[in-house]
């Protein structure tokens, strides 16, 4: 069986999906595979993303898929100095909310199929060869093998993508750049403000850090990512630790564990070839220094869905045409994630002294707002250290 379309999108996470909208809206025939059964399990992260960030997207928010509006975020050190930043004290910009990402995910799979893209779950992709009219994907689905015939290939298929190797891109991320992450979703979660998230610092998570997440009452992600160039440790074995000491979780219960990999290195210098491109975090579309990765990666789909759109009207699909989306990616996202990679190589050079040092300085410091790049402006100026590394940057 041949199945031919204009472009195929492989993955339907968000960025996946994002992508399949926006080319489906750009009028091109539009064919999204996912080799799940179920699209958004097992989830694979904190669930956390900003007002702000749906909005640029064009999403209204759902109550289907939101578990929990936020009002403020609390640090806290590696000796327990907390800092807390709630929005009766101060402006959050980035204010947000904690999804539910299997019903998310479906919902944005769905947005793509409203906009005409039509959806393979259970569909794998096995093999890819480029044509002079694009790629021929070897593919089976419940037993049987078949072959699409596309113009564009899409690759949102995760970390380190088999799709964008297949077609001559070298996603690979170094040790240094990719942190394991395990997380579990947990019931009687004591939190002692459950509209906060929560983030510890140090040794707790050697080379990221460990989080609170709250999504009901009691419910809560509790999880960590560390790099293992960092530690000798696992990252479940490093939750474990986190979990049997921290008060919160004293009397909680896993109800679901999930393990994954989070390209922190940025994104690599080519997004395209001749009939491809990648998007979300198989291009490294990723916050280095939170490792969210939703928005940014959706960011990044919904750019390369228009412009393989435009490319299919035009009829022209080459590496040269399709570029236009790493520049617009570079000017969206891009430019950010350079700079969050810088500070979160210098976060990597503190010691748990260093970073209770900050904690103090932070509690004496006026907040009028509270953002990710407000943070580092601060941080610089209540640190030579950082000063003399990040100065030029915020």
């Amino acid at each position: 069986m041949l199945i031919e379309t204009d472009i195929l999108v492989i993955g339907a996470g968000p960025a996946g999906s994002t992508a399949a909208k926006h080319a489906a809206l750009g009028e091109a025939r539009v064919l999204l595979i996912d080799k799940k059964s179920e699209i958004g399990a097992p989830k694979r992260c904190a669930e956390g993303v900003s007002n702000g960030g749906l909005e640029s997207l064009g999403i209204d928010k759902n109550p289907r898929w939101i578990t929990k509006e936020l009002d403020g975020v609390r640090l806290i050190s590696p000796q327990g100095i907390e800092v807390r930043l709630t929005s009766d004290k101060v402006d959050l910009p980035e204010a947000g909310c904690i999804l539910e990402r299997k019903v998310f995910d479906k919902y944005m799979a769905m947005d793509a199929a409203r906009a005409g893209a039509e959806i393979k779950i259970k569909t794998l992709a096995t093999g890819m060869e480029k044509t002079s009219e694009g790629y021929l994907i070897s593919a089976e689905s419940m037993g049987q093998v078949f072959h699409i015939k596309a113009k564009i290939v899409i690759a949102a298929d995760g970390p380190e993508s088999k799709v964008a190797r297949w077609g001559g891109l070298n996603t690979t991320f170094k040790p240094k750049d990719m942190e394991s992450a395990a997380q579990f979703e947990m019931v009687n979660v004591e939190m002692e403000d459950n509209n906060c998230i929560e983030f510890y610092f140090g040794s707790v998570a050697p080379g990221g850090y460990a989080w609170i997440f709250p999504k009901g009452e009691d419910i809560a992600n509790v999880g960590l990512g560390v790099l293992s160039t960092k530690t000798d440790k696992s990252a479940y074995e490093h939750l474990l630790d986190f979990v049997a000491s921290n008060p919160a979780t004293y009397n909680a219960q896993p109800v679901e564990l999930n393990v994954g990999g989070d390209p922190v290195g940025g994104m690599p210098k080519k997004l395209v070839h001749d009939s491809l491109m990648i998007v979300g975090d198989a291009a490294g579309q990723v916050n280095p220094l939170t490792g969210g990765g939703i928005i940014s990666g959706m960011t990044g789909g919904m750019i390369a869905g228009k412009i393989a759109a435009e490319a299919i009207k035009e009829g022209d699909f080459n590496k040269k045409k399709l570029q236009r989306y790493e520049k617009e990616c570079q000017d969206a996202i891009g430019k950010s994630i350079n700079k969050y990679l810088k500070v979160k190589d210098y976060m990597m050079t503190l010691s748990d002294d260093e970073l209770d040092s900050i904690a103090k300085a932070f509690q004496d410091t006026e907040f009028e707002n509270i953002s990710t790049a407000e943070l580092v402006k601060k941080l610089i100026k209540v640190s030579p250290k950082a000063l003399l590394k990040l100065g030029k940057m915020f």
